[in-house]
């Protein structure tokens, strides 16, 4: 480890520099889901692809209609069903309706459509209401509905072209493909599209002290905590994650798992083991890998101006070159390192333009003021209120203190060169939610 002290951008940038967005694959819809879009994806065919009905009803000619009410209907012979579907469609001529569904195509000659419930349901009964609205005209209905209200041109009718046009955009290059984007996919016709698809990060912590949870605690031992929490950020920062189960404190046996997992990772990312102790397995395992042929690879243990997260690892590792972030042990280091470093990495991987959380002003509410260590940037917990545009600092500054970090949905930021904020001063807060 270097004795140089990199400040948290420098750090960023470093990581950033070093890796690029995921080569285009073409995915079939299940599979694209939570991807990037590399390509603009036009319009084949409108929607809806023909003037269809809103409502369960009647497709009726206007003039046919006008004028009519509950004392004088308009009495009009039912020339057939159209139901969503339907290829062949009757035609309807003056004085007839023909009885649609939902979604079912306009038949020719028809210029509205009349809800069941404005009709006796073709039953020559009064107004439908209750389960026979609801259902529909009952099957044996007479060859004749009686409308009771008029309709006009287009009423209940949903255009074609209404949603989109052929020939317009339905999704720019980037777009992260939701459901939304997939229902929209599918319904223009793609079975697949081109993506940059979801980097897979493996996630491995280390510790001899490390126990699995459901598993039972001995003497000196915890849970393994951080490759749960590390993993769960990998999945919502987009990406595919791995958690390995904890490494016991053996450089060997560590720097064999790491290996071994380079074959479904496009980003390693290691907990523990970085600091000045007697047992940082991950400096001794990864400081000599590299190739001498290949400058710049290997892994570059460093000091930050950060609190906390100071001890951070950075480079690449094997064949491909697979990039790898070494964090701290602690659970909140961990994490805040996570959300500074490896999920802006995350989201470059997967060629999105703006790669960073959110930030905000906000005044802080606090008893007693904040301090922070000279020259260092401090990370600490807080619970932002937007309507209010305050924070409120949430645990200490202990980087132990995960139930703390359990109950935040911010990070407070302190610059360097402040030692103090007193209460009720605007802070910037990076927003995790």
């Amino acid at each position: 480890m270097s004795d140089t002290i990199w400040s948290v951008d420098e750090h960023l940038e470093d990581v950033l520099a070093a890796v690029a967005p995921l080569e285009p694959i073409e995915l079939q819809l299940p599979d694209a889901q939570g991807c990037v879009l590399v390509e603009d994806v036009t319009v084949p065919l409108a929607l809806p692809p023909f003037d269809n009905s809103s409502m369960d009803g009647y497709a009726v000619r206007v003039a046919d209609v006008a004028g009519a009410s509950e004392e004088f209907p308009a009495v009009l012979t039912v020339v057939g069903d159209v139901a969503a579907g339907s290829g062949e469609l009757p035609s309807v001529g003056p004085g007839e309706a023909a009885r649609i569904m939902t979604g079912a195509p306009l038949p020719p000659g028809a210029e509205a459509v009349v809800p069941v419930e404005w009709t006796d349901g073709g039953t020559g009964e009064g107004a439908a209401t209750g389960m026979r609205a609801a259902s529909g005209a009952p099957e044996g209905a007479s060859g004749e509905v009686r409308v009771h209200r008029p309709a006009g041109a287009r009423a209940h009718v949903r255009a074609a072209g209404s949603d989109v046009r052929a020939g317009d955009l339905a999704l720019a290059a980037g777009t992260v493909l939701g459901p939304p984007q997939i229902g929209l996919l599918a319904a223009i016709g793609r079975g697949s599209v081109k993506v940059r698809p979801r980097p897979r990060v493996v996630v491995l912590s280390t510790g001899s002290e490390l126990v699995q949870p459901g598993e039972k605690l001995s003497k000196g031992q915890i849970y393994d905590s951080n490759s749960f929490a590390l993993a769960a950020a990998a999945r919502d920062a987009g990406a595919i994650a791995y958690r390995v189960g904890a490494v016991t404190d053996d450089a060997e046996i560590l720097r064999a798992t790491i290996e071994d997992q380079l074959i479904r990772a496009d980003l390693l990312v290691t907990t523990g083991g970085v600091s000045v102790g007697a047992y940082d397995v991950v400096k001794e395992a990864l400081s000599s890998v590299g190739d001498e042929d290949e400058p710049g690879s290997g892994i570059d243990f460093r000091k930050l101006a950060m609190q906390p997260g100071k001890p951070q690892g950075f480079g690449s590792i094997g064949p491909d070159h697979t990039p790898l972030l070494a964090l701290p042990g602690n659970p909140v280091s961990s994490y805040v390192s996570f959300e500074l470093f490896v999920r802006p990495a995350i989201r470059t991987l997967m060629g999105l333009p703006d790669v960073h959380r959110p930030r905000a002003r906000a005044a802080l509410r606090s008893d007693k003021a904040l301090t922070s260590p000279a020259a260092r940037r401090q990370f600490l917990r807080g619970s932002y209120d937007a309507d209010g545009e305050s924070v409120t600092p949430v645990g200490g500054s202990g980087s132990h203190l995960i139930a703390a970090l359990a109950q935040a949905d911010c990070l407070i930021v302190i610059p360097e060169d402040v030692t103090s904020v007193e209460p009720g001063s605007e802070v910037e807060v990076v927003l995790l939610g």
